[in-house]
């Protein structure tokens, strides 16, 4: 039995990262010798155990064959015979095929230290192409190292080209799609990922709604870059400048499905998009199942963006309407985030209009506090209905905003 270290841990160490978590791979033994060593089976599909003390994972070398369509048809072989290169070579890209052996010594037979110098995202082989969350894998991991001057190499990006033309990327099912959208937005350059899979053709298949934004204009004196398109790209960056959080990116990215679904004959205005809007973002979220509070976030901003900001420009009583609205009073966290996303659609211009300050969402947050401040007392409420107590409140909290 020989164990080594492979995979994401020689790679961010090869690239003076920090290392997060450490996988392993064993070779020559069986998973009862592994059983019998105290590990613990976790694995599903395949052999993988959980080491005794630290809890790392330790698989056992295996090779894949394709049997079916999708990332679930393959047929997967383990056995005390298959070698670290036979593992390594079944991986998707060659910075993700090396090893450590336990002098130290460097195991790279597909060359990934060199595609590291050349800062080059390039696939192991041919299976690359069996399995289609490849796609999406080589789109998150250039929206993680794109800052360090990464790029997908052409032969790549081709083959990625060629899966989605064979149908490939509909394969895909909703939770793994989730799962690496999830983790993309969570990396420093989701405008990366983006990118990316628009490249490929995979957005049009996984994000129709997105895809359908470029080519798309927008009124050239509130977005000098038109193209609604690259306006998205633009709010991917503007809102990983804004914030880690991956729920406020999906919210800014899901802000304005609404404006793929105008009519030419309106172009480039896009009257009522909020609302058309929303209902895609939550269609959207159905189909990909994503998370409650991803879905809840996203369906604000798509469907009130428009009235934050003109907040400047609202009455006392349109004010405490959108407040209501986004039930800020009872979610006042989730509204600060529903902010955060509108500035960052703000900063997502060209032209210079991104670097704007974005008074609105002091002004919000202002409001908010100001109307969550007003309270009544026991002896108000005495003797009154619920309904009549709402509206009082209501009353009181208008009047505190007209003062303000």
């Amino acid at each position: 039995m020989k164990v080594y270290l492979v995979g994401g841990a020689v790679r961010d160490e090869l690239l003076g990262r920090p290392v997060a978590e450490r996988d392993w791979v064993v070779v020559g033994a069986t998973p009862q010798q592994m059983l019998d060593a105290g590990y613990r089976r976790v694995g599903r599909d395949f052999p993988v155990f959980l080491h005794p003390e630290t809890t790392e994972e330790y698989a056992l070398a295996r090779t894949e064959r394709k049997t079916g369509p999708g990332y679930r048809g393959f047929e997967v072989s383990f056995s005390p015979d298959v070698t670290l290169e036979d593992d390594l070579r079944r991986r998707d890209l060659t910075i993700n095929a090396m090893a450590r052996a336990a002098d130290g010594a460097l195991i790279d037979p597909c060359g990934g230290r060199a595609d590291l110098e050349a800062r080059r995202l390039r696939h192991v082989s041919e299976a690359f192409d069996e399995d289609p969350v490849r796609i999406l894998r080589v789109a998150r991991f250039l929206a993680r190292y794109e800052p360090l001057g990464f790029r997908i190499a052409p032969e790549t990006l081709g083959r990625m080209r060629a899966m989605v033309a064979a149908g490939e990327a509909d394969a895909l099912v909703p939770e793994r799609a989730w799962q690496e959208t999830a983790k993309a937005l969570a990396e420093p350059a989701p405008a990366a990922w983006l990118r990316a899979l628009r490249e490929c053709g995979a957005l049009a298949r996984i994000f129709p709604e997105l895809d359908a934004l470029w080519g798309v204009p927008q009124p050239e004196k509130w977005h000098p870059e038109v193209d609604t398109g690259l306006h998205m790209e633009l709010v991917m960056l503007a809102a990983a400048a804004l914030t880690p959080e991956p729920r406020i990116r999906f919210a800014a990215l899901m802000h304005d499905l609404g404006k793929g679904r105008t009519p030419r004959s309106q172009w480039p205005r896009h009257i009522g998009h909020e609302q058309s809007g929303a209902r895609l973002a939550a269609e959207l979220c159905a189909r990909l199942r994503v998370p409650a509070d991803h879905r809840e976030l996203a369906v604000l901003a798509a469907r009130w963006h428009g009235l934050v900001h003109r907040a400047g420009e609202l009455r006392p009583r349109t004010l405490l309407e959108l407040l209501e609205s986004c039930d800020a009073f009872r979610r006042p966290e989730r509204f600060r985030e529903l902010l955060v996303a509108c500035e960052a659609d703000h900063r997502g211009r060209g032209g210079g209009l991104g670097d704007l300050p974005y008074p609105q969402a002091a002004l919000l947050r202002d409001a908010q506090e100001r109307a969550a401040a007003v309270a009544l007392t026991d002896a108000e409420r005495a003797g009154l209905p619920g309904e009549q107590i709402g509206e009082l409140l209501r009353r009181r909290r208008l009047a505190a905003l007209k003062a303000a």
